[in-house]
């Protein structure tokens, strides 16, 4: 009986945790929809400042939504480019990167020991012994441990490839259902793999293509 309690505590602290993260992501979701609703409007003659402001607001609003895993931003990116066209393109690129260095720079912030202590309360215990062992290590060694460990058919060619694996995973459809964006470079910032000036460059190329054909050949490519 003395040992129930302590294992009730820890699982109705997990519970606690995912139902928190859990409404949080709705309510992003909630926003990031609210924001698209909001660039249904009619530019006229007279209301310059207010669309001027629900552009910069949007705009501000994508970065963050797109920063965050599994909540849709990228298509207030893709409504911003097809309701104002070329000229929006180059702030929608700024703000994608803006979002996904955001999420990285959080990845490369959060404690090892913090993430591990969340696997330990989701019973996810080789999960935790795993972050726990790689934690100590510097980027090549724990690149090593993770080839090392790795399956040997995918996996170990992902690692090796990891920058073009991320570019990829960004521009792949459906990408949301492993996170969208957000999730994707959480997750690289995460797990220390990915250097500060690789991952940059590769966002920076990975997410060029989109904006830049829309500045070229305009917003009909989205809708086509």
């Amino acid at each position: 009986m003395p040992t129930a309690q302590p294992a009730k505590r820890v699982r109705w602290s997990a519970i606690f945790k995912v139902v928190v993260l859990l409404l949080l992501l709705v309510i992003a979701n909630i926003v990031a929809r609210d924001v698209i609703d909001s660039l249904d409007f009619e530019i006229r003659p007279g209301n310059e400042d207010a669309v001027h402001r629900t552009i910069m607001l949007s705009a501000a609003a994508y970065a963050l939504t797109l920063a965050i895993p599994f909540v849709p931003g990228a298509e207030i990116g893709v409504a911003l480019m097809v309701m104002l066209g070329p000229p929006i393109a180059v702030l929608v690129y700024l703000c994608t990167l803006a979002g996904l260095s955001l999420s990285y720079a959080l990845g490369r912030f959060i404690p090892l020991s913090v993430l591990a202590r969340l696997a330990d309360d989701c019973k996810l215990e080789r999960t935790g012994l795993m972050l726990r062992e790689v934690a100590p290590l510097d980027k090549k060694q724990r690149l090593e441990l993770l080839l090392e460990r790795a399956p040997k058919r995918f996996l170990p060619w992902l690692l090796r490839y990891r920058y073009l694996a991320l570019a990829v995973a960004l521009n792949i459809p459906g990408n949301y259902l492993i996170g969208g964006g957000g999730g994707i470079a959480l997750f690289a910032g995460v797990s220390r793999i990915f250097g500060v000036t690789g991952f940059l460059v590769t966002i920076a190329l990975a997410v060029a293509p989109v904006p830049l054909a829309v500045l070229i050949f305009g917003s009909g490519i989205l809708s086509g």
